[in-house]
């Protein structure tokens, strides 16, 4: 393995709303992603996820709060519990997920990316 610049790999692509998957760890994908705009309201039945804001802000909404994310901040967010990513203006994560995490969730939709490309 390669050690990875992870603003390098950013920059392979323009993408919103489109993962790519930048390693691989004990069942997991380290994953990158550009954020803007509103996604869709989804949970996770069987996997927790975790956003790390590499850059820019974002805001997850939870039914009951909304946490806000600065650069160097990460959240995990568990099992079963519905949220909504928001990104104001374009905003660069990182997210750790198990293989089976699915971008939507509990839900199928044009937004939805079963293939993901590494990079």
């Amino acid at each position: 393995m390669d050690k990875v610049n992870v603003k390098e790999k950013l920059k392979k692509f323009e993408q919103l709303w489109n993962p790519k998957i930048i390693g691989e760890m004990n069942e997991l994908y380290i994953k990158v992603a550009k954020l803007k705009g509103e996604f869709v309201w989804h949970h996770h039945d069987n996997e927790d996820e975790m956003f790390y804001v590499v850059k820019g802000k974002l805001v997850i909404k939870m039914r009951n709060k909304d946490i806000k994310l600065e650069e160097g901040e990460f959240y995990i967010i568990p099992k079963g519990i519905e949220h909504l990513p928001v990104a104001e203006e374009e905003v660069h994560v990182m997210l750790f997920e198990p293989k089976s995490t699915l971008n939507t969730g509990n839900l199928r939709n044009e937004r939805t990316q079963d293939n993901l490309d590494w990079i």
